[in-house]
């Protein structure tokens, strides 16, 4: 299959969305998606960008996506979140997904970073064992910990 890897443009944010609602769907969160076209061409793409984005493109569409952005370990000192790396329904199993991974791991060596770390369900063992083929541990031993904004605004709300 002929597929290209290259850095999403603010114009590619309408189809990402909707890569991005593919994945809520599929994650059984079909009504959890809050972020809009305009966030993301906003944050993305404005005076300093909050993520970094790569597109798979096939045919001149949108079929995958790799979400990361800046952190920092106490532990490691520089690394990278992927937020998420999604591949159209239609396309799993096409290659994407792994050229996508590469394309992160590439883009975090070149920031020298000690650690590329991100989240996977653990009732998708496709996806476990494709990242573990890669060489990634999955820590099942911690839990994800999150505050929403309704629990930021009780907290708050509560000092």
């Amino acid at each position: 299959m002929d597929f290209k890897i290259r850095n999403a443009r603010q114009e590619d944010m309408p189809q990402v969305l909707q890569l991005i609602k593919e994945l809520a769907v599929f994650e059984k969160e079909p009504d959890a998606v809050e972020v809009t076209i305009k966030d993301l061409q906003q944050d993305g793409f404005g005076d300093h960008p909050r993520f970094h984005c790569f597109v798979a493109e096939v045919a001149g569409n949108i079929e995958g996506i790799a979400l990361v952005y800046n952190r920092y370990s106490t532990w490691k000192g520089k690394a990278v979140h992927l937020e998420d790396l999604i591949v159209s329904e239609n396309m799993r199993g096409s290659g994407l997904g792994k050229a996508l991974l590469d394309e992160v791991i590439k883009y975090a060596n070149n920031l020298g970073v000690k650690r590329v770390n991100w989240e996977v369900l653990d009732w998708n063992e496709p996806a476990i064992k494709f990242y573990e083929k890669n060489g990634a541990r999955v820590l099942r031993d911690w839990n994800v910990v999150q505050l929403n904004e309704a629990g930021i605004k009780q907290y708050i709300s509560k000092l």
